[in-house]
């Protein structure tokens, strides 16, 4: 005996032992885990013969199991069950030759086995050993050949019994009468039935491995899901040989004179099931995957030359391209065709289905005002809703925030075909995007939202020409903290100074506004007629809590930060933006600008230092200026109070660059991945 076929048989040794260890307490095959399994049973495997035909064996295989349990099932049930004809709609290979001697050699060790898992584990093995040099596919098509060479064999018989007399005979020695008796069969019907439905199941699980092959000549990065199924295959190999085993064990049971003999199928159907249950799952996981990638694809290629807005809508949504479903005019409620986006900008609203009423109620002036009441006809908004998969449950939800859109809808019930494109090219990760489109197809911004949420109608219709204009005219600060306070949009046309600050430490907060409002307050400033105001984002008047100007000022500034991002050259105007959304976090923070230009922005305690050393640069504010003695004498306390630069930002519509300058020091930022929930709409059960 080879070394390698005497560590397979003492490996055989091992689990058998493991499978009947302890005190006389039996581990049960079904509870044994898959690593365990995949360790015991590559013991049995040399390598794959890729020259074997597997293919044209199964056939044949499928054909024989397939009329012999139809047979079963009319035998058992007689006129009660409605028998189809089976169709041998392929064939095997003309030159495909049976490995005749192999099948035999399995068929030796699969009968008249005695019942339970031990030896059911034992005779699995065995197999495995014999055929350890076919790949696992062919392995599985090989052992449920050799039980359909008896089990046919068997079923012929009994058709042929009463009208053949040679078949008559070798039936007798088959013991086919045994079972088929009229006298006997009642007491075995159901446990016939059950062997019949374990071998379609299983024989079902053997052919889903064919379908995972098909889809391996695919590249593996379009179909991630392979990589799964074939890692884990072996093990499925393993347990459709038990339960090929088990099977045939039944059988031999029911032909002999102890028919009652205990040998429960019921573990191995539940097994055999949720295999064939997660291998069907994940096969339409495999086509979808492939679908997007096709799609993916094609969307590309119709990008880099496209024709027109309609035919990019089309790509994008719409897999098979005879079948276009219409658009939903949420102004009438009624169906329209694709045709009216023909020669208009559209904005492509893509969004989960947890689109905030704040996100729709931002985009309602753009439709109400704009393209409604002046009659725009060159622009649409169409949303499109991104669902991996559809309940009757998000049916319903998707109808009710339907018809809080005054724009057109897409209503499709499947994922869209570009979901994979829309992810990776325009980097939607659950949070809306507003893609801009022209009427030939070209995106003119990756992301309106970002400019809609700062300049709201200013930034109309939301290009990179207006981008650039709003950016070369306009403050940002002022974009910003006007819309959050009406009081401020006063002090920023009066050109006063303004501190506008923040944190999480109160203690830290209440120093700063005594602070600051003692230097409003000091005798030098007001003879120097500087005007300073105070502003704690986040504290309403009697000063509690207010999480919606905490939100809309945030929200502002990392639109802001992101409508700049895309830049090759950081300004110092987003470098001040980088910075503040760096002190995001922080204990404080803290904004002081001339009307709505920015002076300096820094950590609070930093900025604190400053107020509370006044004493020590006032006498510049007579020669300097207030805001150059503030700017200069900060730059001289930065040199020793350091605060590490951490920026957490939203990961939205492509638009974070791969690195950034830190905007304190010449160095770049180290790169962090940062996951966060605020539970802005409430908790959600």
């Amino acid at each position: 005996m080879s070394s390698l076929a005497q560590n397979a048989v003492s490996k055989v040794q091992t689990t058998i032992a493991v499978v009947s260890s302890g005190e006389g307490d039996e581990v049960s095959l079904f509870t044994m885990s898959d690593k365990k399994i995949t360790d015991l049973i590559y013991a049995t495997h040399v390598h794959a013969d890729d020259n074997f035909d597997e293919d044209s064996l199964f056939l044949i295989v499928q054909n024989i199991l397939s009329r012999a349990t139809q047979s079963i099932e009319k035998l058992v049930q007689g006129s009660q069950v409605h028998v189809e004809n089976v169709e041998e709609g392929t064939h095997a290979k003309a030159n495909f030759n049976v490995p005749l001697c192999t099948l035999k050699s399995i068929n030796s060790e699969i009968c008249c086995n005695a019942p339970g898992e031990e030896t059911a584990h034992k005779t699995t093995l065995a197999i495995l050993n014999k055929l350890s040099n076919y790949s696992w596919e062919a392995k599985a098509v090989l052992a449920l050949a050799a039980l359909a060479l008896e089990f046919g064999d068997f079923w012929l018989l009994a058709q042929l019994y009463q009208s053949d007399p040679l078949a008559k005979q070798l039936a007798i020695l088959k013991r086919v009468p045994t079972l088929i008796n009229p006298s006997e069969l009642p007491k075995r019907r159901q446990a016939i039935l059950e062997v019949s439905n374990l071998i379609k199941t299983t024989m079902r699980v053997i052919a889903m491995f064919n379908e995972f092959e098909k889809l391996s000549v695919y590249d593996h990065k379009d179909i991630p899901c392979l990589t799964t199924v074939f890692d884990h295959l072996p093990v499925d190999v393993y347990w459709s040989i038990l339960t090929i085993t088990a099977c045939a064990t039944k059988v031999s049971i029911l032909i002999s004179e102890e028919p009652d003999r205990p040998h429960d199928l019921a573990p191995y159907a539940q097994k055999i099931h949720y295999i064939l249950n997660q291998l069907v799952m994940q096969l339409t996981i495999c086509r979808r995957q492939l679908e997007e990638a096709e799609a993916y694809r094609k969307i590309k290629k119709v990008m880099r030359t496209p024709t027109g807005i309609v035919e990019i809508f089309k790509a994008l949504i719409f897999s098979n391209d005879n079948v276009v479903l219409p658009l939903i005019d949420g102004s009438t409620n009624k169906t329209v065709t694709l045709e009216v986006l023909k020669g208009r900008t559209v904005y492509m609203l893509f969004s989960s289905l947890d689109i905030t009423d704040d996100d729709i109620t931002l985009l309602k002036p753009i439709h109400d005002d704009i393209i409604s009441k002046k009659k725009e006809t060159n622009y649409a908004i169409v949303w499109i809703p991104i669902v991996e998969q559809w309940t009757e449950e998000l049916k319903n939800k998707y109808e009710t925030l339907r018809k809080k859109m005054s724009w057109h809808s897409l209503q499709l019930f499947t994922p869209i075909a570009g979901i994979k494109f829309v992810k990776e090219e325009w980097r939607f990760q659950g949070k809306p995007i507003l893609v801009v489109i022209n009427p030939q197809g070209k995106v003119e911004n990756l992301n309106a939202f970002h400019l809609i949420r700062v300049w709201g109608l200013k930034a109309f219709p939301f290009n990179k020409q207006v981008e650039e204009k709003i950016d070369r005219e306009h403050h940002w600060i002022g974009s910003v903290v006007n819309n959050i306070h009406p009081t401020i949009e006063t002090w920023v046309k009066e050109e006063k100074y303004i501190f506008f600050y923040g944190g999480n430490d109160n203690e830290l907060i209440q120093t700063f506004t005594k602070k600051v409002t003692a230097l409003v307050n000091d005798p030098f400033i007001k003879e120097a007629k500087v005007k300073i105001e105070l502003f704690c984002v986040g504290k309403n008047a009697e000063g509690g809590e207010d999480h919606g100007i905490l939100r809309r000022f945030w929200t502002g500034i990392e639109s802001l930060f992101f409508s700049k991002a895309h830049k090759d050259v950081a300004d110092p105007v987003r470098l001040e933006i980088q910075k503040l959304l760096s002190y995001k976090n922080e204990s404080a923070w803290a904004v002081l600008s001339k009307g709505s230009s920015v002076v300096t922005t820094g950590h609070g305690s930093a900025l604190l230092k400053v107020v509370e050393e006044f004493d020590s640069w006032k006498a510049a504010i007579k020669v300097k200026g207030f805001e150059v003695a503030f700017k200069e004498y900060y730059a001289k306390v930065t040199e020793t109070v350091r605060h590490c630069s951490r920026l957490d930002v939203p990961t939205v519509a492509g638009k974070a660059p791969d690195t950034m300058k830190c905007p304190e020091c010449p160095r770049v930022m180290e790169t962090y991945a940062s996951y966060k929930c605020c539970h802005v709409d409430g908790p959600h059960h």
